[in-house]
């Protein structure tokens, strides 16, 4: 699964040059802050897309229906998180299924 370029954001890490994005909208279960955002990440080189990192944020979606706060994404946050996902067997170059990584500890859904 490739990663629409349009929307997406460029990060080098580590000199390995990726893509990111975050859903525009978010889907029923973040707008109500029942579950924290995602955002996919891949590799930007290459011709074959590879695996797409699926990581779980741990903060609400910006957009969510019930006024919750929202702390931005940074590039700092997606390069840890592609960090430590490699660390933990994600090959972003090797097809493959969608990689998930967890970082949402701490995140309380919304009544």
């Amino acid at each position: 699964m490739a990663l629409n370029k349009k929307g997406s954001r460029r990060i080098t890490v580590d000199g390995i040059e990726y893509r990111w994005r975050i859903r525009r909208k978010p889907s029923y279960m973040q707008g109500l802050c029942w579950t924290p955002m995602t955002y996919a990440v891949e590799a930007a080189s290459g011709s074959q897309p590879g695996a797409t990192l699926i990581v779980i944020s741990g903060q609400a979606h910006p957009s969510n229906w019930v006024g919750a706060e929202a702390v931005p994404i940074r590039p700092a946050h997606v390069a840890a998180s592609i960090r430590e996902a490699r660390d933990r067997g994600w090959e972003p170059i090797k097809a493959g299924s969608p990689f998930q990584l967890d970082r949402s500890a701490g995140f309380i859904a919304q009544p």
